[in-house]
């Protein structure tokens, strides 16, 4: 199977099959419209020169085209290479250059970067000017009647996805159509979803989780999916009830923000009947602490499933199963379509309850990182397992739980501290949003404990009493020395803080007040 023959057999077997809702335009697109854009979009990259195999960029917010690009510049045979918007330019510069695109679809805020970046590239770059609502506006005409799509092949390469880059340049992580394929069925098995459902994407689409999670999943299971331009915590429920969504997909910050307004939404969200449908969210892309994880079910009456994955595993690997079938709150569950275990520090497997490094292995696994064999080498074995960095154990009952990165953790005096659990136990203060402990360098000790929180909005607390809340729930030698109170916490693509990058950036972190905001948009 490949995005092109999905595209195809669904659109042969109905015509006005919903695909896809675009709510701002009021507009939805078929199964036979996204056949037909896909040999839109094939016929005018041929008319650019773009061959079977190249590689074509976008640089856009979300929007119907933004969707749309993605898929059908896939299915048409040429590899997608989603650029995340808010990367800074020199690393947004050096990813368009290693990319070895030739085109980019720049929507209209996005315009000047794209020039700007293109312009540092050792090749020819076409920027096209697109509306994520009324799509591209193409520079050469071509002949629709006689233009054919290549036909295209599971071993093509199909998504070009770069990682955040957190201890040096961004690696891109090249997946095939069969990688991408799976990682969608893997999320269709993982939640049972079926032509009925219908999914709602609040996620920008250069994030692993909206691509893969939220419109390849539905493209496999032939459902449905709704793509607003935004997530914002007013048009929220909204949505889930104005398009009849039977199903959301977000990440922790989100979840951390719906529960931030339930004193004003929690009832009329229980209380709705257009939500009678809902069966489930999913939380993924990090950590979803218990506390929240568990507010948010209590508040909302909505089953939310932790989940997780990783760019190189076509996004989910593991996910806690839908009831009636128990899940278990700090885990981000079990298997589903590939093989997950851990692995001790000699290499054997590790014992249940046992900490060593999760490894993966399946039909979504990428074959290797993009004209890079050393890191390919580094992190796929010879019998296929992929040494994912985290740090984690598996329980009696099959349940994965996941402790750190193994370059995140931090080395006290020689004890092993795991950041998470500094992070989860901030999260229980009733004013802390967000946290994320991280190392600093210390003379005595050799690293010592440090945290950064964003508090909710109009709740207060100071960083002594954060502190020493820490100290009552964790002893001295684990609570921070120093706890910062911080506007915001940097975040890759997939929505992991980056923790590598705090101590540099801290001064940054406490005085930027950009992404503030009375209505929570991302």
């Amino acid at each position: 199977m490949t995005v092109q023959t999905l595209i195809t057999t669904w659109a042969n077997r109905g015509s006005d099959q919903t695909y896809l809702v675009a709510p701002e335009l009021d507009e939805v697109v078929t199964y036979s419209h996204l056949r037909n854009y896909v040999a839109q979009v094939s016929a005018h990259l041929d008319a650019m020169g773009v061959a079977k195999g190249e590689h074509v960029a976008t640089l856009m917010d979300n929007g119907k085209w933004t969707a749309v690009l993605f898929l059908a510049v896939m299915a048409s045979g040429r590899v997608v290479v989603p650029l995340n918007a808010i990367s800074g330019d020199s690393q947004l510069a050096y990813v368009l250059d290693h990319s070895d695109a030739r085109v980019v679809f720049a929507s209209d805020n996005h315009l000047a970067r794209a020039r700007k970046i293109s312009a540092a590239a050792d090749r020819e770059i076409s920027i096209v000017p697109t509306s994520p609502d009324s799509g591209p506006e193409w520079p050469v005409q071509p002949d629709l009647a006689s233009s054919k799509v290549p036909q295209v092949g599971s071993d093509d390469p199909a998504l070009l996805i770069y990682t955040s880059g957190t201890t040096g340049k961004p690696k891109g992580v090249l997946l095939s159509h069969s990688n991408v394929i799976a990682g969608g069925q893997n999320t269709v098995d993982a939640h049972a979803l079926t032509e009925k459902d219908r999914g709602l994407c609040v996620l920008p689409i250069y994030h692993i989780n909206a691509e893969i999670v939220t419109l390849i999943a539905p493209l496999v299971s032939g459902g449905s999916v709704v793509v607003p331009h935004r997530f914002s915590t007013g048009a929220f429920w909204g949505l889930l009830g104005d398009h009849a969504c039977t199903w959301f997909s977000v990440v922790p910050t989100i979840v951390s923000y719906l529960l931030e307004h339930a004193h004003t939404t929690a009832a009329s969200v229980r209380d709705n009947p257009a939500l009678s449908g809902l069966r489930f969210g999913r939380s993924a892309s990090s950590a979803l602490p218990p506390s929240v994880h568990q507010g948010f079910e209590q508040a909302f009456g909505i089953r939310l499933v932790e989940t997780m994955g990783l760019s190189e595993t076509a996004a989910q690997i593991l996910s806690n199963p839908l009831p009636p079938a128990p899940c278990k709150y700090g885990s981000p569950g079990i298997a589903y379509g590939n093989e997950v275990k851990v692995v001790a520090g000699d290499g054997e497997d590790a014992a249940p309850g046992e900490i060593g490094e999760v490894v993966v292995r399946g039909d979504n696994v990428l074959k290797g990182y993009y004209k890079n064999p050393k890191a390919t080498a580094d992190s796929i074995r010879p019998d296929g397992w992929f040494l994912t960095g985290d740090l984690g154990y598996q329980d009696e009952d099959g349940f994965f739980f996941i402790t750190g990165r193994s370059k995140e953790l931090i080395i006290k005096g020689g004890e092993n501290i795991a950041p998470r659990e500094i992070d989860e136990v901030l999260l229980q203060h009733p004013a802390v949003l967000e946290a994320a402990a991280y190392a600093a360098t210390d003379n005595h000790y050799g690293q010592e404990v440090m945290a950064c929180v964003v508090l909710k909005t109009g709740k207060l607390a100071s960083a002594e009493d954060l502190r020493a809340f820490t100290i009552q729930e964790l002893g001295k030698f684990k609570a921070p020395r120093e706890v910062h109170i911080v506007k915001w916490l940097p975040k890759g693509p997939s929505g992991k803080v980056q923790r590598l990058k705090i101590a540099d950036m801290l001064d940054q972190l406490a005085l930027d007040t950009e992404t503030e905001t009375t209505d929570k948009n991302i």
